[in-house]
């Protein structure tokens, strides 16, 4: 069962990106940390993430500019190093606090409450239009890419504040969406590099079919709403989808899941 509710899940997911302002992995990793420690379910999106990328990188990927992928590219990646550090270094931390709730125990850890926190204010950034709009002058950009790379190491959140602090580096709409997709590219490949040294290991292997499934149903939903859709964000959907991330990211950090 939960074969098909995750890759239903990257299949909804990739196309709502098309409608709800939130990135693939956003979506995806709350639902994956449903079914898995949420150390694993961060590796398991990141790869997830990254395929699909790599899928989009062969069809715009050469419209990045190097300028910006120098910039901003590199200090995201050094940075994302440090963020994927240190995410493999708090799931060893003891819990904060635990509790009963009937014949059920429950525990409060650094690393659930530390996602669940970001998940909840990355979720209130696309809901608050005046944080969406934010924008940075090209002086900016190494420390965009600082805290762009930091946050996807972390927890793989990076694609509003990359966006936010790129909308201004003077791209064309195609440089724009090939940049990024090169620099999250980057990014996912490096933090994915240092989740291997524990985290992938002890959820990688055992989960290669769902991966693989969760992947080619992402891949699809992106293929399909590139072709039949144009990129709007609806506003009802965009509450929607920040209402259920909330909702989860509140049961994650009171280690209800």
């Amino acid at each position: 069962m939960e074969y098909i509710i995750i890759c239903l899940v990257a299949f909804v997911a990739s196309i709502l990106t098309f409608f709800s302002g939130f990135g693939l992995g956003t979506i995806l990793l709350p639902v994956l940390a449903l079914f898995f420690p949420v150390e694993v379910a961060i590796a398991l999106t990141g790869v997830v993430h990254f395929f699909n990328n790599i899928f989009k990188l062969v069809l715009v990927g050469k419209n990045a500019k190097k300028n910006v992928l120098i910039y901003f590219g590199i200090p995201a990646v050094l940075a994302s190093f440090l963020g994927a550090y240190i995410l493999i270094n708090i799931t060893d931390l003891s819990a904060l606090y635990s509790y009963s709730i009937g014949s059920k125990n429950f525990e409060i850890t650094p690393v659930k409450l530390i996602i669940a926190i970001l998940l909840i204010v990355f979720a209130i950034i696309e809901l608050m239009p005046f944080l969406k709009r934010l924008k940075f002058e090209k002086k900016h950009l190494p420390y965009g890419g600082v805290l762009s790379g930091f946050f996807g190491g972390l927890s793989g959140h990076q694609g509003a504040l990359r966006s936010a602090f790129l909308i201004n580096a003077g791209l064309t709409k195609e440089a724009f969406i090939g940049t990024a997709v090169v620099i999250s590219s980057f990014v996912d490949f490096t933090r994915l590099s240092v989740y291997s040294t524990r985290i992938l290991n002890s959820g990688l292997s055992d989960n290669l079919p769902l991966i693989l499934s969760a992947t080619l149903s992402a891949i699809t939903g992106a293929f399909i709403g590139n072709r039949l859709l144009k990129k709007v964000t609806l506003d009802f959907i965009q509450k929607l989808v920040a209402v259920l991330l909330i909702a989860i990211s509140l049961a994650l950090g009171l280690g209800l899941i």
